[in-house]
Order: structure tokens, then sequence, then C-alpha cells
């Protein structure tokens, strides 16, 4: 398709805070990038949410007609994360930990974060690259960066220098920044005597002979910066100029502003035309986090086992629930909230039901056809507006009203209106939202054993880390559910009770 055909899809420009039409570079076709985990731990939360938004706007772009190559990396180099360059390599730590080596510790989590991502019904990209798979076009890029005055190497290290790219180019634009004040809240760190300025960063990292992830390169054993995989994956395969790439606000500064730097001293031009991000996470009013004590686990969400949690929350309860606030937005868990999602959800289900048996009136009410065409306008032009899923999902909430008056003979609806609002349903609700009947699942065996092997994969977890109550606790919910577990010398196995 050359144009949208069911309104301009608008989305928020960073750069320039205003809304403007998106018009993709290489119509039908949309470049679209998202920072993926760093896998040497469990998923969280925030990455819940970060990578349903862009599960949303991937299912979104792809309903409108459009062909999304959606790009979603892995962070598997064990480097520095972080806005300076130093610390501990995560990914050994863990290994060394978990006495396993490093790229087992990636293999564990990368499997881990995919059974999360299935668990919340969040599709596959069409691309998941490694950073270890791209460490050729990553020493290329940084060749360039060298190679266009704005890298330096000392001691086996190359750092960007960011005085001289500011001087000739804006950086600190994306996230509002500006070059003087950023001088000012600097402070020293370790590796500061080889930077002509504290405001440079490693693009290549020289490895000391104890690191285990390293790589032979013009300037000798090291790895690559943070910053540097996502440029040079994201343009390895969308090309030097995409369309669309995003992550948690957390990423905007410094990751993304260093990948603009990046991509622009290497090839000359910026990489990205819009920049989309997700807001942070809280907890009945307080930011969600380890040092707050508030940092429940999806794993925790689901069995219940958290002290802030009064139960457990089926995954499409809390995928419904996150999709029911803005993606910019700050989004607050409660019990409250989360009870709230859960009535609404089955509410939403449950009209559905009636609507597929629901019987054309012998005498329809013409007015309502052009009712049910507005209702369903009105939820496009929400989702065209910056991936509004909150009002489109209350437009939804307007159409069970509109079912269940006709199941009480109150509103006669004609076959046309009821066809049309099963489009609307099926299409918004599966396609767009991406939520699933749950009993469906619970009522098929082969389905019902994949997701029972992931909470037997968490429980095997839980014992591997010593927790051995959170291992009884997912047990015994299970069997409450009516599902037994049996622990035998080859494994795990399940039978209905």
């Amino acid at each position: 398709m050359a144009e949208l055909k069911k309104g301009p899809f608008r989305i928020t420009n960073t750069l320039s805070r205003t809304k403007e039409e998106f018009k993709p570079l290489n119509p039908p076709h949309v470049g679209l990038y998202v920072c993926g985990p760093t896998v040497y731990s469990d998923v969280h939360l925030g990455n819940v949410r970060t990578f349903t938004t862009f599960d949303l706007l991937y299912r979104w772009l792809t309903h409108l007609g459009y062909k999304v190559r959606y790009v979603r990396n892995i962070t598997d180099v064990g480097h520095l994360v972080g806005d300076v360059d130093e610390g501990e390599d995560k990914i050994a730590k863990r290994a060394r930990l978990e006495q396993l080596e490093p790229m087992e510790i990636v293999q564990k989590y990368t499997n881990g974060f995919h059974d999360v991502m299935r668990l919340f019904n969040i599709l596959s990209p069409s691309i998941e690259p490694t950073a270890t798979g791209h460490l050729i076009e990553q020493i290329g890029m940084v060749a360039r960066i060298i190679e266009a005055g704005y890298g330096y190497e000392v001691n086996g290290s190359v750092y960007f220098d960011v005085p001289k790219f500011a001087g000739k180019h804006a950086y600190g634009e994306l996230s509002g920044r500006r070059i003087d004040e950023l001088v000012a809240n600097t402070r020293d760190t370790e590796g500061m005597d080889e930077k002509r300025s504290p405001l440079d960063f490693a693009i290549w990292k020289k490895a000391d002979p104890v690191h285990l992830m390293k790589w032979p390169s013009p300037w000798g054993e090291g790895f690559p910066g943070w910053h540097l995989e996502c440029s040079a994956m994201s343009t390895k395969y969308l090309g030097r100029t995409f369309d669309i790439h995003g992550g948690g606000m957390d990423l905007k500064f410094p990751h993304h502003e260093c990948e603009i730097a990046q991509s622009i001293a290497a090839d000359g031009q910026a990489p990205v035309r819009y920049w989309m991000h997700g807001n942070m996470l809280t907890v009945n009013g307080r930011k969600m986090a380890k040092s707050e004590g508030n940092g429940f686990t999806p794993e925790e969400l689901i069995t219940g086992n958290h002290k802030l949690l009064e139960r457990g929350y089926s995954p499409m309860t809390v995928r419904f629930f996150m999709l029911q606030c803005h993606y910019a937005s700050t989004l607050d868990f409660s019990n409250t909230a989360l009870q709230a999602a859960e009535k609404g959800l089955e509410r939403l289900m449950a009209a559905m039901d009636v609507l597929d048996k629901l019987k054309p009136s012998a005498a329809p009410d013409a007015a309502q056809d052009a009712a049910v065409n507005a209702l369903a306008q009105r939820a496009y032009d929400a989702m065209n507006d910056d991936l509004n899923s909150p009002v489109m999902i209350a437009e939804l909430f307007e159409g069970v009203r509109l079912i269940n008056s006709a199941n009480d003979g109150k509103v006669a609806l004609g076959a046309t209106a009821i066809d049309a609002l099963k489009r609307l349903f099926n299409a918004m609700v599966f396609d767009v939202l991406g939520l699933r009947r749950e009993a469906a699942v619970a009522a098929d065996d082969t389905a019902l054993d994949g997701l029972v092997q992931v909470f037997i994969q968490m429980r095997t977890e839980a014992k591997a880390r010593k927790d051995f109550a959170a291992s009884d606790r997912i047990r015994d919910q299970l069997l409450a559910l009516g599902i037994v577990l049996k622990d035998t010398k080859e494994g795990t196995t399940w039978a209905r009770a």
C-alpha cells in the first residue's frame, strides 16, 4: 500500500516534541529497531513493558498493511553497561557466581528471555542479531569513526571525542542535554586519564589479561563499547537511516544520544527518523527498584510470591493492564489496579463471547450501522495518534456496552453492524493488543504443557539459587490449579490432579 488507508499514523517525534505524519522511508516497508536485553540476569518487568510497547507498534503497523522489518538485538558481548567506562563485566561476574562459561550464561538467560516473551504473547522480531555475531561490523564502524577524526586510540582503547563532535553537530538534542551542563556534572572515573574530555566514551576497550570475553582488533585485544553494537547492527539490517528506533526511557541518554553521534561520525547521516521511549514503572506511587524492595519479577507477579502482592495475576491480565496505560506515561502497579484490569479483561472477553452468538435483529436500527462505524473510526484514530491504546480500549468498552445492550434487547443491531463489531474486536483484541483467551489454553494439553514448562523452569532456577521457599510456592500454587509436579532423576514432569 502506498498510503495509509485508515488515517495517517502520527508518532511523537522526540526531537521536536511535536506530532507529524509518519511517512516511512520506503513505503510500504518500515524499519523498526528496539534495544534488546543484556543477557546476564532474569528478565525484569521494565523489559516486559518495553517489549510489550514495541510489540504493539509492530502489530499495529502490520495490521495497517506495512511490511515491517523488526530488529531486536541481544547484548551478549559482556562489555561494561552504563554511562561510564568502568566496572566489572556483568556476564563474566555471573559466570563466576554460577560456575559456568560466559556463553552458557548468555544462552541460559537468552532462553529465559524468550520464555518470558512467549508467556506474555510478545511476537518474535524479524531479526534478532547478537553483539558477538557482529564484531566485524563494530570494528569497521570504529575504524570509520577514527578516519573521520572523531575517535582516538590510547593504550589499546578507542574513545569517541564528544567535544569535537559537538563543535560541528548537535549533541544532546534527543535528551535535551547541553554540552556545558554535561561537563559540569561529570565526575572522575576509571580510565579518565586516557580521555581528552570527561564526556568522551569508549567505542573499543582494551581488555585486561583476566577479562574473559575479548577479541582481536587493529588496536589490540579488547571488546566493543556498549553504545556501539546498536549503531552497527541497526544500520546493517535497516540501512544508514531508518524509520523508528526505541527502548526504555533510561536509554535516551547516554545510549541513544551516543548512537546518534557514532552514526553521524561514521556514516555522515543521522540514523533514525523517529524515536520512541517507554516510561518507567512505579509500585504504589514509588519507583520500582530492588533498593526499594518493590522490584518484583514477572515470575513473582504471576505466582503472587512477593510481599506486596495479594495474589498472582495471569500473563494476559498483566499485558492488558500495561496496555491500558500510554507507553509514554508512568505505569503504577498496585493490587487494586491489577484486579481492576483482571475484571476489565473478563468483561471484554465475555462480551466477545456474546458477540459470537448475537443474532441480527429482525427490525434493525439503521442508525446503529453509522454508530458502529464511528466507534471503529475512533478506535483507529486513537491508535494512529501515537499508539494511544488506552483510548482505543475505552472505545472497545463502548462497543461492549453496545453488545450487551443488543443482547438485552435494548438496541436493535443488524447483520452489517454485528459483522463490523466482530471485525473490529477480533482485529483489535487479538491481532493488535495481542491478548488471548487463557481459558482456551488450559483446555488444550499441548498449549498447557508449554505454559507449565515455563513454571517448571522458574522452579528449577529457584532451586538452583537455593530459594527453596519460592520453589515450594510454585509447586503448591500449580497444585491448587490442578497441576501435580513430580521430581525424578531425569527432571520434573507434570500431570493433571
